[in-house]
């Protein structure tokens, strides 16, 4: 498995849900103790909840702590054109549109975070304020202009 990248912010917010998870197991334990004693385990609906929860949270546990070990915060060097992290405004036809390069376990559309992999992101890496992309997409093609480059 190779560097995961993650923006410095990224990897903090990361590092903090790893600490969640890992505060709200001792409660879970506790609960499926308490539904332990209870009694008959095969029709007992709160063993069985408490069971899917913990597993669940130590699953949790295990993705987070496996991206936290191979993640590798990153910055951008300089503004002079897209890196992993910058914050890159286009404009088309549509109207203007700003978007964060991110990693993939990073990417949230909703929020303009894209990965660095997507179709937009790929071709946004290593470009300059001024110049034009084309991105094929499913309706056709979509022309972006670069309109700024900016560090988040």
């Amino acid at each position: 498995m190779g560097i995961i990248l993650f923006t410095k912010q990224g990897y903090e917010n990361l590092k903090q849900e790893l600490e969640n998870e890992i505060a709200k197991r001792p409660a879970a334990v506790a609960v499926l103790k308490r539904a332990r004693e209870m009694g008959d385990l095969s029709e007992n609906g709160l063993y069985k909840a408490a069971k899917f929860e913990l597993s669940d949270i130590d699953r949790n546990i295990r993705y987070l702590k496996h991206l936290v070990l191979h993640g590798k915060p990153s910055e951008p060097v300089s503004n002079d054109f897209v890196q992993f992290g910058h914050k890159v405004s286009v404009e088309n036809k549509n109207g203007k549109r700003n978007f964060m390069i991110v990693g993939e376990y990073e990417a949230n559309p909703r929020e303009d975070k894209i990965s660095l992999k997507s179709p937009i992101g790929h071709n946004l890496m290593g470009r300059k304020a001024g110049e034009k992309i084309l991105i094929s997409t499913p309706q056709g093609i979509i022309e972006y202009k670069i309109i700024g480059i900016a560090k988040q």
